[in-house]
């Protein structure tokens, strides 16, 4: 009787240590090796996805890496979760510390100017923690990759279909060449309305959005407001409004969701806008004239993909631009052809051809 309870003990014993083992090595997949069961990667909205063509290609971009890389190796599937932030930055510090800190996830992922100074405190407290950003740059941190696009070039290619158009809008308004000299004296101007003044904004994006004017013509000026925010159309409709006053022929908004009420002040004015980042030509045909994209859902891809495969270079802090094929101007949309002349259509497809060959670099 003896040796049976003994052995029924014994066998309790192994089976609740097995047991036990077998949960805990379940609940604590971070601390197995990915690459045996599928990395799991959680994508960071600093903002809403829904209404932001830049975030929306971040995630589709993230969703495709995972899906290409799952169809070959259906073993180790990746999982992807998308995280929304908000709209409030004093709180994305917060939640991105709490991502961190679950242990959940192999590689956060997420693209904003603001995250590098986030992320940089957030991996100070998480060592072990891998970052993957976009739109930003953080060299020298053995935990993060970064990817800084060109926005040098982005903007000249911008500030030179907005300066283009307003040359030829003064050549059509004036009768003879003496109205044109004095029409194009006072008339050189373009505005630029953003959300937020930030350190790419104020040292990239606005002296190359001037940069790119003046290379048409020197005697080009900006006019340059600022929103406070990235939703307030009506405050940005206003601030359009007062540029188009002062002369402003075409406008540039970098303002987020505020960027339309930009465009309805532009289309009640009759003047022209160049959009940022994404493919604009379907917000308003015929006002929409150029449209400067960031192929972010490319971005994605590719550097999730080489993550997967154990081949992202975490330490770097890259920057692409139009000869890397991750900054371009679009030129084949119907909507661009059936609303901008030939003849500007032409000078712009000369600029572009020179920087996607590397003819043309702008660091």
């Amino acid at each position: 009787m003896k040796t049976k309870i003994s052995l029924a003990l014994l066998v309790l014993l192994l089976l609740s240590t097995f047991l036990f083992y077998g949960c805990k090595n379940k609940g604590d997949g971070k601390k197995d090796d990915p690459a045996k069961r599928g990395a799991s990667i959680v994508v960071f909205i600093p903002g809403v996805t829904a209404g932001s063509p830049i975030y929306e290609m971040l995630a589709e971009g993230t969703r495709n890496a995972a899906k290409d890389y799952a169809d070959a190796n259906p073993e180790t599937a990746p999982s992807v979760t998308v995280i929304e932030g908000g709209f409030n930055q004093a709180e994305w510090e917060s939640q991105v510390t709490t991502l961190a800190a679950s242990g959940e996830y192999d590689l956060i992922v997420s693209s904003n100017p603001s995250l590098p100074v986030i992320v940089s405190a957030v991996s100070a407290k998480f060592p072990q923690q891998k970052f993957l950003l976009l739109d930003g740059e953080l060299a020298g941190n053995p935990n993060v990759y970064t990817l800084r696009y060109n926005q040098r070039e982005q903007a000249f290619m911008a500030g030179y279909i907005a300066a283009l158009s307003t040359m030829e809008s003064i050549e059509l308004s004036s009768a003879s060449a003496a109205e044109n000299a004095a029409a194009a004296a006072g008339a050189k101007r373009i505005g630029l309305v953003a959300a937020q003044e930030y350190p790419v904004m104020n040292n990239i994006i606005l002296p190359g959005f001037i940069e790119g004017a003046q290379a048409v013509d020197p005697l080009f000026d900006v006019d340059f407001r600022v929103v406070g925010n990235w939703f307030d159309a009506a405050r940005a409709a206003e601030l359009a409004a007062a540029m188009i006053r002062g002369g402003a022929k075409v406008l540039l908004p970098i303002a987020g969701g505020a960027g339309h009420g930009v465009v309805q002040a532009a289309v009640e004015a009759g003047i022209k806008v160049v959009w940022f980042d994404t493919n604009g030509y379907a917000i308003r045909p015929g006002t929409v004239i150029g449209s400067t994209i960031l192929r972010q859902d490319k971005a994605a891809c590719e550097k999730i993909t080489l993550f997967l495969k154990g081949q992202l270079p975490f330490g770097i802090a890259e920057i692409a631009g139009t000869a890397d094929g991750f900054v371009d101007f679009v030129e084949d949309d119907p909507l661009y052809i059936a609303a901008v002349s030939a003849a500007v259509r032409e000078k712009q497809a000369q600029l572009t051809a020179r920087l996607r060959s590397g003819e043309l670099k702008l660091d």
